[in-house]
């Protein structure tokens, strides 16, 4: 713990975690909100999981367009703007879904909320060394922290979506997270380090041209290892709230996705206190455990014979997302960095959006069962591309054009 201790003491740190935190809680509160805001309305769960899928499609398809904002015009002038379209864009979709509108009809607002979530993310992630200054020898652990905290989010959010949706209602949770969204972003913009972060200005404007961060055959890799990663992820988020539904309350889901969490957030505190170097090997051994991982969830018959297994189907999350993040600073492209940071986690949420999509049919036409078997078999290609694609993340830094 005394790694997690001394990033924390960094100057400007803590402030930092704090706004991203609040900035951040959004992700881990939304996706089952959504799920049971669109559930309570009386609409099916493939209208649920496109809803859902719409929101991680936003996500996904805007999230390196605002990084690359952000190496341009600079974090200050980006991130809080899209903070408040956010924000409105869900009180949208709440009131309109309230007041009889299909889901067909809130596809475009949740879209448009996922478009304009703030790359806070991104930003943190490539302010790490900066922050550090001459102790590197923590980095690992200060992208640990970062994940951890992301794994918290994503117990708690999904805790207080089902608490709002058993003491009032799922839109409660979705109007609490229009507000952490402003509060956070506002508090984390507004920190000294975030107001000058420009890496377009400090490298000429240079921000690797049309194709961007993706110029580098590094970064290529760790999106499309990160696309069937993430419809792993997409689908356990629509199959919990299912399996919960098929012994009596779908917000048993919110339980279930929190141990899930939990069991992320060991796995990345025990990996990140051991600061072990990162590499293709490494990547393709932790892409392995999450589809080996997921495989025995359909076989549970009970929620506390699942709680246990949500747990260390977990493990690995935490530990392949620093290992991403390790590697991203290594090939990254000059002038490019947040929007490299930013690739993996777009692949993520596109997978995100695959996956809730396709389980929400499975779940409807089939059962629970069919969506973990769909994460498992979809989670298996990210070791494919890994392996296969391995020597890409050799390189110390891209910084000219590169086919792959």
């Amino acid at each position: 713990m005394r790694r997690y201790a001394a990033v924390l003491s960094e100057p400007h740190v803590r402030g930092l975690v704090a706004g991203a935190f609040l900035s951040r809680a959004p992700a881990g509160i939304e996706p089952l909100a959504v799920v049971l805001t669109i559930r309570e309305l009386g609409w099916s769960y493939v209208a649920a999981g496109g809803v859902a899928a719409a929101l991680a499609g936003g996500v996904a398809v805007a999230g390196p367009l605002t990084a690359r904002l952000v190496d341009r015009l600079g974090a200050r002038r980006v991130v809080a703007p899209l903070a408040l379209l956010h924000a409105a864009s869900i009180l949208a979709l709440v009131a309109l879904g309230h007041r009889g509108a299909s889901p067909l009809a809130l596809v475009p607002l949740a879209t448009l909320a996922g478009a304009s979530f703030p790359p806070v993310a991104g930003v943190l992630r490539a302010l790490w060394p900066a922050l550090l200054g001459e102790r590197r020898e923590l980095l690992v652990a200060a992208f640990a922290l970062d994940s951890v905290l992301v794994e918290l989010i994503f117990t708690l959010g999904p805790l207080l979506a089902a608490l709002l949706a058993a003491v009032g209602a799922p839109s409660w949770a979705l109007i609490a997270s229009a507000g952490l969204a402003v509060t956070g972003s506002l508090a984390f913009a507004t920190r000294a380090p975030v107001r000058t972060y420009a890496p377009g200005a400090q490298h000429g404007r240079e921000t690797g041209g049309r194709l961007g961060a993706l110029r580098s055959p590094g970064v290529r890799t760790l999106a499309l290892v990160m696309l069937p990663i993430g419809f792993c992820i997409g689908s356990i988020e629509v199959a919990f709230p299912a399996f919960g539904e098929a012994l009596g309350s779908r917000a048993l889901g919110g339980p279930l996705l929190a141990a899930w969490s939990i069991g992320s957030g060991i796995g990345g505190l025990a990996f990140g206190a051991r600061a072990p170097a990162a590499s293709g090997r490494a990547l393709v051994a932790l892409a392995a455990a999450m589809p080996l991982a997921t495989m025995p969830l359909a076989l549970a018959t009970s929620f506390w014979a699942m709680a246990p297994l949500a747990v260390l189907a977990g493990l690995a999350i935490a530990p392949l997302m620093i290992t991403a993040n390790q590697l991203i600073g290594g090939v990254a492209p000059r002038g490019a960095l947040t929007e490299a940071y930013v690739w993996p986690l777009t692949a993520l949420f596109a997978g995100v959006a695959l996956g809730s999509g396709a389980s929400g049919a499975l779940v409807d036409h089939l059962d629970w069962h069919a969506a973990f078997v769909a994460a498992t078999a979809v989670g298996c290609a990210a070791v494919l591309v890994a392996y296969l694609r391995r020597s890409t993340l050799a390189a110390a830094r891209v910084a000219t054009s590169a086919a792959a």
